[in-house]
């Protein structure tokens, strides 16, 4: 069977030119693990280099990680700092799910560090940024728990980069008692609470692999060594170790704050800002805005020039999948609405969205960044019905609209929508959300 006609070429990686999604040409591959394959990638349009990531569907069904999925893809969300690599985009087929990401061509930290120790300027360079980074995800209720140097990445100019939140937790998964109970992480880098199973504070784990992490860039090598995993365990429950002589008295008074087996002593990331030795030569990055903010109605873009905001195909296919809905990801709040797909373009379909609601007796209060917003002129049994219609480029020849009521009765909405809206629209609608026809996008 073949794959959705917005991608082309896409599993056939023995074709010369491997392109998704009319977007993205796919290259070498960069590595790979049990579920997933990483390409190196590159945007057709900008001739940016990214790294995509290739997972299959059914393994990620099959091995129950459609939860893990999901809780990467919103973390990522969350999470756009100068120091953590950036999720640019998430597409799909009914067979793979692509992430799209930044492309960070320097390596692993591991590699650097595993040729020697580091300088201690150096080191406090890159401990400052992993500092910053986890400090803004914990701002945004994010634990990552998997910290250690082959989960930090260097850019171009030698910047590090967090990536890997495969392991990473939200606010939602804490139990009644406000702890995480899920042991998770390498254990040369975990903290002692979470190998206890008692529940631990993930952000307090977080720091402990910070500091496990500061040490090795200052010595080369593990603060917790033993010639068995017994051995090691009983000494991270004790923080039992040893400073190389070539430690300076500031770097092992933060690292002896830093690797305290009792959470409750642990030094915090504030603190750790404020430490001299943290303190030397540091700026705080400023982090990435999530979305930029939308215009108000003064503003004065000539909205003919703009296209329509690009509808991820992956919100599109997941969203009218069953089995696999992520749609959840890429909303605010559950809408009361209805999606159609159209291969008019999305001037033509704001023009017949105006006409139709004129045809239906409502007013349009609003035309802007190809959304339509139309209000009743009669009083229904909640106030006026007040509908929005937004038109999403997903491909040159496919666009998404999705209508959702703003104000008044649900049930007034839907009777709309089935009994005029639909029929008004039928000659420019591709599929309705829900029919069987819509995967054959």
């Amino acid at each position: 069977m073949e794959e959705p006609s917005v991608v082309q070429q896409t599993c056939n990686l023995n074709s010369p030119r491997h392109i998704i999604f009319e977007k993205y040409e796919m290259g070498r591959l960069l590595g790979q693990g049990t579920f997933a394959k990483v390409y190196y990638g590159k945007n057709l349009i900008t001739n940016e280099g990214v790294a995509i990531k290739v997972i299959n569907k059914d393994n990620v069904k099959k091995e129950g990680l459609i939860e893990q999925i999901k809780r990467e893809i919103s973390v990522m969300r969350l999470v756009r700092h100068p120091n953590v690599v950036e999720l640019k985009e998430v597409m799909a087929t009914k067979a793979k799910i692509f992430f799209v990401m930044e492309y960070v061509k320097g390596g692993e930290l591991f590699a650097k560090v595993a040729k020697g120790k580091l300088k201690e300027d150096l080191a406090r360079k890159y401990f400052q940024q992993l500092v910053s980074a986890i400090d803004f995800c914990h701002s945004r209720g994010v634990s990552h728990r998997d910290l250690k140097p082959e989960n930090l990445l260097l850019d171009d100019n030698e910047d590090l980069k967090v990536s890997d939140f495969g392991l990473s937790a939200l606010p939602e998964q804490l139990w009644n008692d406000g702890l995480l109970h899920t042991q998770c992480g390498t254990p040369a880098y975990v903290a002692p609470e979470v190998l206890r199973k008692k529940g631990y504070d993930g952000a307090k784990a977080d720091i402990w692999s910070c500091g496990v992490i500061l040490f090795v860039l200052l010595a080369g090598y593990l603060p917790f060594q033993a010639d068995n995993l017994m051995k090691m365990y009983r000494k991270v429950f004790k923080a039992e170790f040893e400073f190389p002589q070539w430690f300076s008295t500031d770097a092992k008074q933060l690292i002896s704050q830093l690797l305290v087996s009792d959470p409750a002593k642990r030094i915090s990331i504030p603190e750790i800002m404020q430490n001299p030795w943290f303190q030397k030569g540091f700026v705080k990055p400023i982090p990435l805005s999530i979305q930029e903010p939308v215009g108000d109605q003064n503003d004065e873009k000539d909205e003919k020039s703009m296209s329509p905001r690009f509808y991820n195909a992956f919100e599109l296919i997941s969203s009218m999948s069953s089995g696999f809905d992520l749609s959840s990801l890429f909303e605010c709040k559950k809408k009361s609405g209805s999606m159609f797909t159209s291969k008019c373009s999305a001037s033509a379909i704001v023009t017949r969205l105006q006409a139709v609601a004129s045809r239906l007796n409502f007013s349009v209060t609003s035309v802007k960044d190809f959304k339509v917003k139309m209000e009743g002129k009669m009083d229904g049994r909640k106030g006026k019905l007040a509908v929005t219609a937004e038109v999403f480029e997903v491909a040159p020849e496919v666009a998404v609209v999705e209508l959702s009521k703003s104000a008044g009765d649900t049930l007034e909405y839907k009777k709309l929508c089935e009994e005029e809206v639909r029929p008004a629209l039928k000659d420019i609608v591709w599929s309705w959300q829900g029919e069987s026809n819509c995967h054959q996008l």
